[in-house]
């Protein structure tokens, strides 16, 4: 007799500007290949806005961790190095692959307003599958930390979404659409009142939340436990 993999739904509370959401991410599947034949598991996106006041022209990055956690270059320097080499150990990357300009140089890298992008990835999951929720979520952080893309900028939200099969017509129309909004802002309401004060935050099956950006076997272990405890 085959027995076949437990089936589990994961959401993941995530901002597109969060290099550690996508390190998480790729920790997860490794996780999660650890447990091939065992578990497998539906992901969904949950919106959390790391910078909710972000003006629509963004802020350079560096200047912005200098602002708000208060770090020298110097520091900010080291704690990049730290997080792209966790991410290769993730099977991600936060390399800047895109074009250069004459003299070799990357377009500086920023950070942006993402309340629109969340706003399309709430439709995706809504009217399309958790499956191509996850395609344009992994879509806006190769956007983001691999060209550097504005992703503030709607045309270039648009510009993605269609570049990932979505009706570029109906993703317009849901930017303007305040029910979408609204639910945006209730699914971060709902984030707070679960004390999640960081991403990403991964909640199991609605019964274990994990937070932080955890080791594989963290997450392998975790979702046994959630399976044990409570059987299917």
């Amino acid at each position: 007799m085959t027995v076949r993999p437990r089936q589990m739904t994961i959401d993941i509370y995530s901002d597109v500007m969060c290099p550690w959401c996508i390190i998480g991410y790729g920790q997860l599947q490794k996780g999660l290949a650890l447990l091939a034949g065992e578990i497998e598991a539906q992901i969904r996106w949950h919106p959390f806005e790391l910078n909710p006041d972000m003006a629509a022209e963004g802020e350079e990055q560096a200047a912005h961790i200098a602002r708000k956690y208060n770090r020298t270059a110097q520091q900010t320097q080291a704690v990049r190095g730290q997080m792209k080499a966790v991410a290769e150990q993730a099977g991600v990357s936060l390399e800047y692959t895109g074009e250069t300009g004459a003299e070799g140089e990357a377009p500086p890298a920023m950070m942006w307003n993402t309340f629109d992008a969340h706003k399309l990835l709430t439709w995706a999951l809504e009217s399309a599958s958790a499956a191509r929720q996850t395609q344009l979520k992994l879509a806006l952080f190769t956007a983001h930390f691999n060209h550097r893309r504005t992703i503030g900028q709607r045309s270039v939200l648009l510009d993605i979404a269609e570049e990932n099969g979505f009706d570029r017509s109906a993703a317009e129309a849901i930017l303007d659409d305040p029910e979408i909004a609204n639910r945006v802002r209730m699914e971060q309401a709902q984030a707070h009142d679960l004390n999640i004060t960081g991403v990403p935050a991964m909640i199991v099956e609605g019964k274990m939340l994990i937070p932080g950006a955890q080791a594989p076997e963290i997450y392998a272990n975790a979702l046994r436990r959630v399976a044990a405890k409570f059987p299917a």
